[in-house]
């Protein structure tokens, strides 16, 4: 993996040295656009529809668009005078309990590897955090941007989530029909929760499979090996109509008590 990062936690007075990584990777398959006469990847250039030229780096300014068509231009020292410094520590300000942060929060995971230097003092912050069962709340400083992050455990390793900040998640007031409160019969809430109590079960990541990717992985490698690709669409994936919400729940129950039944097994009749 490459290092993305390198400072160290603080933590109260203990710094314990680390490493950045991505704790994640896109696995989508990407296109590039092509000319279909040629084949040839498209190239974008940047132009300037006034002057109706292609623009060069070194004449382009940055700005923010204050009104519809009006900009404050902000050159490259303004720009640096207001950025934060990169930084080389992550400050640990509070331990909250994991319970208390919603997902709405989370934006993207970084795993912390210790240095070698720092070892016993990133097994001291790790195993603390597991005994307590909290969950650090700290700042820090990446790509000239303050960033408030979530540091965890995950299978034993130090794992920084970076989160965002509060005014940065929409109020769900914004939402519309949220005032609208139908009446929720006692039934139809007892065949809900029947519903998915049936559905429950451990969460188990290995079981969920993109299903669109590995059709286009396959659909790439006959066309390479200059295969006929054929993509059916697959049965029963149009949904019934259902309108009524108790016809609904009652259809949901049967079907997930179907498919939680074990195939019987047919015996081979002796000739």
């Amino acid at each position: 993996m490459h290092t993305m990062w390198k400072g160290s936690i603080s933590f109260g007075l203990v710094n314990v040295p680390v490493r950045m990584f991505a704790a994640t990777e896109s696995k989508d398959v990407k296109f590039r656009y092509l000319h279909k006469e040629c084949k040839t990847p498209i190239q974008y250039t940047r132009t300037c529809p006034t002057c109706n030229r292609p623009v060069e780096y070194n004449e382009i300014v940055r700005g923010f668009e204050y009104e519809p068509d009006r900009f404050v231009i902000f050159d490259e020292e303004e720009l640096q005078a207001v950025n934060k410094p990169r930084a080389h520590t992550i400050d640990i300000v509070d331990f909250v309990q994991l319970s208390e942060i919603d997902p709405v929060y989370y934006d993207k995971s970084y795993y912390l590897s210790p240095e070698s230097t720092g070892t016993k003092a990133y097994r001291l912050l790790q195993q603390a955090m597991q005994e307590t069962g909290k969950i650090a709340i700290a700042k820090t400083v990446l790509r000239n941007a303050e960033t408030l992050a979530a540091i965890r455990v995950y299978q034993d390793v130090l794992v920084m989530e970076s989160i965002f900040w509060p005014d940065e998640v929409r109020p769900v007031q914004e939402l519309p029909n949220l005032t609208a409160n139908p009446l929720v019969t006692e039934q139809e809430l007892k065949m809900a929760v029947t519903l998915i109590d049936q559905l429950a079960s451990p969460f188990e990541p290995g079981k969920y499979t993109d299903e669109r990717r590995d059709a286009l992985t396959k659909a790439i490698q006959q066309k390479v090996a200059n295969e006929d690709v054929s993509i059916p669409t697959p049965a029963g994936t149009q949904p019934e109509n259902i309108v009524d919400l108790m016809q609904a729940l009652q259809e949901s129950i049967k079907r997930t008590k179907a498919e939680s039944k074990p195939e019987k097994k047919t015996r081979k009749r002796s000739s």
